[in-house]
């Protein structure tokens, strides 16, 4: 039972219509199917409105948001090649620089180990000949301090020989008699 001969069914529940699987000689081939022309020619209608109603506010919009969107992805996508490609090129660039900044910072290095070794050397000759200098000047006050220690020294053991010479005596010598006896003794000093 449908739903229409269901509301029309009495309460009882006995069917007030009959079912008649008789089909009338005069309908047509649409009526023999079971199908009601009018019936038929409003759910076309009903039909087309729907299609219109979907066409206009689901459709339409959706398959434009959709080729904006596809529109959207396609030029997402380019611009991420031409990111990938700058990328590469800035990494290659990159890499480049990083290549001659070793370059000249071994050229750097190598050019301050020679410039070091040249001061090194140019301060090693300084400090040698500072200390030549030294040693010169050591050796001229050494020499000059033992000349006068050797002159003090003559003088004294020449006044000592003639106070002992005096006591040995007991007389007194002149000067020149005192001359000749420092230059004995002096020249006995130096063999």
């Amino acid at each position: 039972m449908n739903l229409i001969e269901i509301a029309y069914a009495s309460p009882e529940g006995e069917a007030t219509t009959e079912h008649n699987t008789e089909v009338p000689s005069d309908t047509s081939l649409l009526a023999s199917l079971g199908i009601q022309p009018q019936l038929f020619i409003f759910q076309w209608i009903n039909f087309a409105i729907v299609i219109v109603v979907l066409w206009f506010l689901i459709l339409k919009p959706l398959t434009k948001k959709m080729s904006e969107r596809e529109k959207m992805i396609d030029e997402s996508i380019k611009n991420s090649e031409k990111i990938q490609k700058n990328l590469e090129k800035s990494d290659k660039d990159y890499q480049g620089r990083m290549d001659n900044a070793k370059v000249e910072a071994n050229k750097i290095l190598e050019k301050a180990q020679i410039e070091t070794t040249i001061i090194a050397e140019e301060m090693k000759n300084k400090t040698k000949k500072e200390i030549e200098q030294l040693v010169e000047h050591a050796r001229k006050n050494i020499k000059i301090e033992k000349e006068e220690m050797m002159a003090g020294l003559k003088k004294e053991t020449a006044e000592i020989v003639v106070a002992a010479m005096e006591k040995i005596l007991s007389v007194k010598m002149d000067g020149k008699k005192d001359k000749e006896i420092i230059e004995n003794a002096l020249k006995d000093l130096k063999a």
